[in-house]
C-alpha cells in the first residue's frame, strides 16, 4: 500500500441512480482528486447530484451504484458497507441530522467513537456496548469530549439533551461539528451544513469546521451558497451539473457563479438551458432579529 492512497481519496467515474428507480442516471461519470489537507467545494443547481454524490460516497442503500470505483486507503469504498467506511475515516455532515428522542448526546457520541475504534475488520477486544471493553475509558471519553465542546464554544450541559430533540437549526449542525471533532476523520463530507442557518448560526458552524481544518484532513464541502465559502476557504470549487463535474476553479468561481447564475458556466460547457430552469445561485439571506 501506498503512501498516495492512504493521503488522497480518488472518484473515478462514479455513475449513480436511486435504487427504487435504477435506469433514472443521476450521477453520470464523477471524476474527482481530494487530498488530506485540501478542502474542495461543490456548487451547483438544484438536482445536479450534489446530495447524490455525498450519499453514494458513505454507502446510503437508497442508491445503487451503477458504474466506477472510489479509491480510498488500498481499499475501493463501493465494496464496502457504510460502517465500515466509517471505521476507514470517512464522515459525513448530515443536511438534515435525525432527532433520537431517549439517547443522550454523550451516550451517542461515546458509542460511535467505541465504534470506530473497533477498525475496519471489528477488533473483538472493543465492544461499544460493553462499558469495560468500550475502547475509552468513561474518564478518557469526558476528558475528551470536555476538550472538543471547548474548542466549539458549546456549553456543557449540551451532552445531556437527547440527540437532536427540540434542537435548533443550528443546533443540529453544532451537534455535526461535535460528532466530527470526536470522531476525527481523516475524510469529511459536508452535505449542505449552511442549510437552513442564519447568519450567526452559520458563522458558528463555520469556525467549528476551520477549527478542525489540518494536513491529515481532506474536506468535501457541498453547497449551495456562495456564502459558505465566505467562511470556509476552498482550494478547490467545482461546478456539478447535469450528473457531472462540468468546471474547476479557485474560489474566484464561486463568485462569479454569485454574481452570474449557473446558466452561463452551463452554456460554456456545451449544456442547454431553457427559461424554466432556476440556475441562480441562492442568495445570502438577512441577519435574523436578534
Amino acid at each position: 500500500m501506498t503512501d498516495a492512497n492512504d493521503r488522497e481519496l480518488v472518484i473515478r467515474d462514479l455513475r449513480v441512480a436511486p435504487a427504487a428507480n435504477p435506469d433514472r442516471e443521476i450521477l453520470k461519470g464523477i471524476n474527482l482528486t481530494i487530498r488530506k489537507g485540501e478542502t474542495h467545494a461543490i456548487m451547483g443547481p438544484n438536482g445536479s447530484g450534489k446530495t447524490t454524490l455525498s450519499y453514494a460516497l458513505m454507502g446510503h442503500p437508497a442508491y445503487e451504484i451503477l458504474g466506477g470505483e472510489v479509491l480510498w486507503k488500498g481499499y475501493n469504498l463501493l465494496d464496502l458497507s457504510a460502517d465500515k467506511r466509517a471505521r476507514l475515516g470517512l464522515f459525513l455532515a448530515f443536511q438534515y441530522p435525525t432527532a433520537i428522542p431517549g439517547l443522550s448526546v454523550a451516550s451517542f457520541v461515546r458509542s460511535a467513537v467505541n465504534a470506530k475504534l473497533q477498525g475496519v475488520d471489528k477488533n473483538p477486544d472493543v465492544d461499544p456496548t460493553d462499558p469495560t471493553r468500550g475502547g475509552l475509558t468513561m474518564l478518557e471519553f469526558r476528558k475528551r469530549m470536555r476538550a472538543k465542546m471547548a474548542l466549539l464554544k458549546m456549553e456543557d450541559a449540551f451532552a445531556t439533551r437527547y440527540v437532536n430533540d427540540g434542537f435548533s437549526g443550528g443546533e443540529k449542525k453544532r451537534l455535526e461539528m461535535l460528532q466530527m471533532a470526536m470522531l476525527e476523520p481523516e475524510f469529511a463530507i459536508l452535505d449542505e451544513t449552511d442549510s437552513g442557518l442564519d447568519i450567526d448560526a452559520l458563522r458558528i458552524v463555520a469556525e467549528g469546521v476551520n477549527a478542525q481544518l489540518n494536513e491529515n484532513m481532506g474536506v468535501l464541502v457541498i453547497t449551495h451558497y456562495q456564502r459558505l465559502l465566505n467562511y470556509i476557504k476552498p482550494d478547490v470549487v467545482h461546478v456539478l451539473a447535469r450528473g457531472q463535474i462540468i468546471t474547476s476553479g479557485g474560489k474566484d468561481l464561486a463568485l462569479r457563479l454569485e454574481e452570474e447564475g449557473y446558466g452561463p458556466i452551463l452554456r460554456e460547457a456545451g449544456l442547454e438551458t431553457d427559461a424554466t430552469e432556476d440556475l441562480s445561485v441562492p442568495q445570502e439571506p438577512e441577519p435574523a432579529a436578534r
